[in-house]
């Protein structure tokens, strides 16, 4: 069974987009919204949510493609489906000219409303630590 995609869009109040860009792309900004510790070597993303040094879950992601100032590939080390990955990008409304993120995911038709749940809380979490 395939994966389906499901892209997000998300506006944001950010003025500079080299801010955001922080944000998304080095482990010290994800730190600040999407897992509790992140480190990166050598093009892979050590996510870690829980406690370090107690009940914790970690998940390797695989950097694809970065675009500075634009966009995030990644794919999960342990992911099956060939196509599959997630994607942070940064892109300008055209209604608003606002600064918006966008963000592209797999999940099983099942998983789709809990991935987009998922996204919401870490959006949530991003505008409550950054003001975005």
């Amino acid at each position: 069974m395939r994966k389906q995609k499901l892209v997000l869009e998300y506006p944001l109040h950010a003025g500079k987009q080299e801010l955001l860009w922080q944000l998304l792309s080095t482990d010290h900004g994800l730190e600040r919204w999407l897992a509790d510790k992140v480190d990166e070597e050598n093009g892979v993303m050590h996510l870690t949510w829980g406690d370090p040094w107690g009940e914790h879950h970690t998940m390797h992601a695989n950097v694809l493609e970065k675009s500075r100032n634009n966009y995030i590939r990644l794919r999960w080390s342990d992911e099956d489906d060939p196509d599959a990955f997630w994607e942070m990008r940064i892109v300008r409304s055209e209604l608003t000219n606002e600064l918006c993120l966008c963000v592209v995911d797999y999940a099983y038709a099942d998983d789709i409303a809990d991935l987009q749940e998922l996204w919401d809380g870490n959006l949530e979490r991003l505008h409550q630590s950054s003001g975005f």
